[in-house]
Order: structure tokens, then C-alpha cells, then sequence
């Protein structure tokens, strides 16, 4: 493979010799030093908030990306519901399916499987869907080069900081460095993974979740400050001072400090003859609950931005309620799986197989996929019935259904049961005379042959017509049971009457062939 010069999804060659070293690593100066970043959400308010995300469509991300990091700290809601939307992929299995049958595409497949099962993939599957948030995600792969195959030795997660777009495009990623302080670097060829995931139409930049909450984020902020405020002031008794007429300047304003710290201090000392009376709040101006109607709002907008809808995410949601819009929140899930899945073919698959073992023509398939409940008889009857019709169905594709592996060479495979009865010969029971007139039992036999082949051919033209209906209602089933309901509802419309006719002309044309048969015995 040495002399063999290898190129990435983009076309740029890769060179071997910078795949082992760390290119992103932090610092303690410089620009890629994590010390150079301070709170944004601090005293954010809306005009800070638009030049913030102006200054990340010109290309300028660093506090758009530290605002998106501190919301995730802050506001517990959007941690949760970014989260669920996280882990909804990082739970599901992964499935690796061969391009083919054949031989190279299979051990292809069975060494992509091992590889996905290295420690640390699944730790840079959780890393990469941070991008949901953000729009973008790295995690460099530090590739074991001591040892073949090479495989990846560390993955780790770069601070999105750390890396800028174009200043042309603002399309492609590159990695801030001293030496280019304005255009950065491009990333080295396999040895970086990239995650941008397309929720929205435009720029990268623009398509995290956490610009679309932003807003909501800073809005949420204001009324729970205020709410806060208004439940210091209104959670507490109204306290009134009382002095005599002709009282001194003095002892009111003992009696006027008494009150001031009464609130906090719950002591007061105060001139004997004056009184603070506390007045206990009735009823209100319903301001309590504006707040609350307020906040619960913002957050219902957060879970339908993240989620897609609120039922699985707020209180107060039936539970079939909150089935039928989780089927709605598996859409987006999907969606975001999908698209995990090609960054990880492109950028950690495809670097391994060419790296080890050259350019392929095609490639394994990864998918992140919900474990279905295959109904095994089920499936089991079905392939019996329809695969002798003329049914066709990849080996492989079965034993991914069932979760099974293709097994190797030399493994040792489960195969039927030998029978243990032993063979028993009849003995010849035919009468003297069948030596007599074997030529014509012969030609009997084929007499009977060429009926059988004959009926076979007529037939055959019906068969087709159903196998081909059995075919499409395989191919657009959604699942074994839908199959089974689909083949159940065709029996009823499928009309035996040419069969039936070639039946009974089957069993007319045997008849006769009988009667002949004794008649020369005769």
C-alpha cells in the first residue's frame, strides 16, 4: 500500500506520515488555547445577542459557539430536551452491511464490524452528535500506526472553537493555527472527523439547534430573573412602621431601619411606643402566574424546536398522546442517524479500508437501526413458501435480519441433523413378467414424463403471473406481518379456474393412460 497513492472524499491525497502525530491539541497561549474565552451569557440582551450571531454568519463563531456551550449549563430544559435528541442515536445499535456477496465486499463488512467495536467508538458517536447544537463537531483520529491493521488509536474531541470556515464559502472547516491566524489551516486528510448535520438549507453556522433557541434562551432568562425578583417582593408579608405624633427624626428612622431589615434579619429593635405590623398578602394581581404561564411557554418552544413536539417532554400529556408524537420525534432521529452514518462512512470507514487494504469500488454500509422484533416462524414460512416460487434473497441480507454474522472459512457452523435410521432396500416385488415388457413399462414412463412436462408448460405462464404479484407485494411490504396480512388479501382476489382446468384435464389424460394400460394387459 505504500506506493499507492490514497485520496478523501474531497479529493486531496492523504499523506501517511502526519496520520500519528496530534495536529489540534489545545495550548496554554495562542489561538487555540482554552483560557481566551469568557461568559456571554452574562448580561446578554438583545442587541448583544444580534451582533453575536452576526458576527458568526461573517465568520467571526467564538461567542456564538461559547453562548451555544452555556446554554446546555444553564437552562435545564434545553439541556434535557438536547439531550433526549442526542441519546435517541447514540442508543441505537449499529448495523454494518456488506455492499455484496461477494468475497472481498463480506471480509470488508466483517472488518468494519470489528472496528466499530474498539473501545471509543462509542464515546466519539455521542462526541460528533454535539453538533446538533452547535453545527459542527470534530474529533481527530490519532491512527495506531505501530502495528497493521492500523486502526484508530485516539479519538478525541476538539473544542469547535478551534476551527473556523472559509472566508469564501463559509462551507469548509479549518483549523485555527498561529501560522495562519486569518485562514486557518486545511484539515489533514484522514485524520479528522467532521460532523455537520443538514437541519436546515444554508451556511453551516446557521443550522444548530442553539441559534434557533438562542432567542428563547434570552427571553426565558428575562422572566425567570423577574419572576425571581417579583417572588422576593410578593413572597413576603408587607411590614409597616407606626409612630406617635410629634415622635423625633431619630427614633423614625430606628423605626424605619427596624422595618428595612426586618425582612432578612427577622430581628428589629426599635423605641418602645412605636409598631410594625405585618400584613399578610390575599389574593394578588395574578402576577405569579403570568411568569409562569410565560416560562412554560418559552420552554414548550424549546421542545417542539429540539423535539419536534412537547408531549414526551412536559407534563400533562396522556400516554397515547405521547406515542403518536414520539413516532414524530423517531422521524427526526432517524434523520439524524442517517446523517451520522455517512459522516462515519466517509471519514473513519473509508480511511480504514483504503489504509489497509487499498481503494475499494464499494463500501460497507453503517446504520444506526431501531432493533426490529422479527417474528422468526413467521419469517421462517415465508422465505419456505416464496423462495422455491422463484423468490430471490441475498443470504446475507437474511442473517442481518436475524443479527447473525457471516461466518468464516474455518468456523465451525450449526448445519441439519444427520438421520441416525438406518436405510432399508424393498426388494424387487414386481411380478416375472415385468422382465418381459420392461421396453414398454419405458415407454410408459416417458409417455407420462412428456404429460407431466406438457401440463408443466401451460401451467407455467399463470405461475409467472403469480409469482411476479408475490414478488411486488414482498418488495413493498413494510414488514413480515404486513406481508402476511397483503398475501391473505391477494389469496382472496386470485382465480384457480385456470389451474383447475389444467387439473381436470391432468386427471382426464391419467384416466385414459390407465384404461390403455390394462387394456394391453389385457
Amino acid at each position: 500500500m505504500a506506493n499507492i497513492t490514497l485520496y478523501d472524499a474531497y479529493d486531496r491525497p492523504v499523506q501517511r506520515q502526519q496520520l500519528g502525530k496530534e495536529q489540534a491539541a489545545p495550548a496554554m497561549t495562542g489561538i487555540r488555547s482554552l483560557w481566551n474565552h469568557s461568559s456571554v451569557t452574562s448580561g446578554l440582551t438583545p442587541q448583544r445577542l444580534a451582533r453575536l450571531l452576526r458576527n458568526a454568519d461573517e465568520g467571526e463563531a467564538d461567542d456564538y459557539l461559547t453562548l451555544a456551550e452555556e446554554m446546555e449549563e444553564k437552562d435545564p430544559h434545553y439541556a434535557s430536551v438536547l439531550g433526549t435528541r442526542k441519546r435517541a442515536v447514540a442508543r441505537l445499535p449499529i448495523v454494518v452491511e456488506a455492499a455484496s456477496d461477494d468475497d472481498q465486499d463480506v471480509r470488508d463488512a466483517d472488518a468494519v464490524r470489528l472496528l466499530m467495536k474498539r473501545a471509543g467508538i462509542k464515546g466519539m458517536i455521542e462526541d460528533l452528535l454535539d453538533a446538533l447544537g452547535k453545527g459542527h463537531s470534530v474529533v481527530e483520529n490519532i491512527w495506531n500506526t505501530s502495528e497493521t491493521p492500523w486502526v484508530p488509536g485516539r479519538l478525541e474531541w476538539r473544542d469547535p472553537r478551534f476551527f473556523q470556515y472559509d472566508r469564501v464559502t463559509l462551507r469548509e472547516l479549518r483549523l485555527k493555527d498561529d501560522s495562519a491566524p486569518m485562514d486557518g489551516l486545511p484539515l489533514t486528510p484522514f485524520a479528522f472527523i467532521v460532523h455537520i448535520p443538514r437541519l436546515k438549507s444554508g451556511i453551516p453556522i446557521r443550522g444548530g439547534l442553539a441559534r434557533l433557541a438562542a432567542w428563547t434562551f434570552m427571553f426565558k432568562n428575562y422572566t425567570v430573573k423577574d419572576w425571581v425578583a417579583f417572588c422576593e417582593v410578593y413572597g413576603m408579608p408587607l411590614r409597616v412602621g407606626k409612630y406617635r405624633p410629634g415622635e423625633t427624626e431619630d427614633n423614625i428612622s430606628i423605626l424605619r431601619s427596624a422595618v428595612a431589615n426586618l425582612g432578612s434579619d427577622a430581628a428589629a429593635v426599635f423605641p418602645e411606643g412605636m409598631l410594625i405590623e405585618l400584613i399578610e398578602r390575599t389574593g394578588g394581581t395574578g402576577g405569579e402566574s403570568l411568569f409562569e404561564r410565560a416560562a412554560d411557554w418559552f420552554d414548550k418552544q424549546l421542545s417542539k424546536a429540539v423535539l419536534g413536539q412537547t408531549m414526551t417532554a412536559d407534563d400533562g400529556s396522556s400516554q397515547s398522546q405521547a406515542t403518536v408524537h414520539n413516532e414524530v420525534r423517531e422521524d427526526i432521529r432517524d434523520a439524524d442517524a442517517e446523517q451520522l452514518a455517512e459522516t462515519i462512512e466517509r471519514d473513519l470507514i473509508k480511511p480504514f479500508l483504503d489504509l489497509n487494504f487499498g481503494p475499494r469500488k464499494n463500501y460497507p454500509h453503517l446504520c444506526f437501526r431501531e432493533p426490529e422484533t422479527t417474528d422468526i416462524p413467521v419469517m421462517a414460512k415465508a422465505l419456505a413458501l416464496l423462495v422455491p416460487l422463484g423468490l430471490r434473497v441475498e443470504v446475507s441480507e437474511v442473517r442481518d435480519r436475524l443479527g447473525f454474522s457471516d461466518p468464516a472459512k474455518d468456523a465451525e457452523c450449526l448445519a441439519p441433523a444427520k438421520s441416525t435410521e438406518p436405510v432399508t432396500i424393498k426388494e424387487n416385488k414386481l411380478p416375472p413378467e415385468t422382465a418381459l415388457n420392461a421396453e414398454r413399462i419405458a415407454e410408459a414412463r416417458d409417455a407420462s414424463d412428456q404429460l407431466t412436462d406438457l401440463l408443466a408448460q401451460r401451467a407455467m405462464a399463470q405461475n409467472d403471473i403469480w409469482i411476479g404479484l408475490l414478488q411486488g407485494l414482498v418488495n413493498s411490504s413494510a414488514d413480515l406481518e404486513d406481508l402476511r396480512d397483503r398475501i391473505i388479501e391477494l389469496f382472496g382476489h386470485m382465480r384457480p379456474d385456470e389451474f383447475g382446468g389444467l387439473m381436470a384435464q391432468a386427471m382426464t389424460l391419467a384416466e385414459a393412460a390407465g384404461r390403455a394400460d390394462v387394456m394391453d394387459g389385457d
